[in-house]
């Protein structure tokens, strides 16, 4: 899902902050090797992931958002005005294939590698967001983090195990302190 892939390029760093694998042109061909990166594309994509992540906000809701984003969210208008233009960089086409049997897949128009990487993720917001996953989107709750999942599971909360770990600890030291503080 390359939807959350984008949305995860904002994550917790493992000591109490938030890393931003987008903070730099540096950091993002760290992320992506396969990307001809520079500022203004760097740009483009961290606009693209505000977006992704507010609409993930208002998917979420009425459950809480995640906490790197709940205090300064683009406006969901602004978010959908960003995903559909973003989408709409690369024309595709249908194109038929047959091996054993016939296959359709789209396939770009064009060969611009920054518009089909906009485009793409762009396209696959849309695509989770209007489909069955939505319903399983979830914010983790876990101290600190910062990500959305999906749910594999009803009662799921955490996005991964470190996540659990980290709010079972953050539990019981609360129960610890409340415990001497009588």
């Amino acid at each position: 899902m390359q939807a959350l892939e984008l949305a995860s390029t904002i994550r917790h760093d493992g000591h109490g902050g938030v890393a931003d694998d987008l903070a730099t042109v540096a950091a993002a061909q760290q992320w992506r090797p396969d990307v001809p990166w520079d500022e203004d594309l760097r740009q483009e994509l961290v606009t693209l992931r505000r977006a992704v992540r507010a609409l993930f906000a208002r998917a979420v809701s009425p459950g809480p958002p995640s906490p790197a984003d709940a205090t300064r969210l683009m406006p969901v208008d602004e978010a959908l005005s960003v995903v559909n233009n973003a989408a709409a960089l690369d024309p595709v086409a249908p194109q038929l294939s047959w091996s054993d049997t016939p296959s359709a897949s789209l396939r770009s128009v064009r060969a611009d590698a920054r518009a089909r990487l906009l485009a793409g993720y762009a396209r696959s917001t849309i695509e989770f967001l209007s489909g069955p996953d939505m319903a399983k989107l979830t914010a983790c709750t876990a101290p600190r983090c910062v990500r959305y999942f999906v749910k594999t599971h009803g009662r799921q909360e955490f996005c991964k195990p470190s996540c659990s770990n980290r709010a079972r600890a953050a539990r019981f030291y609360d129960r610890r302190h409340a415990d001497s503080g009588r």
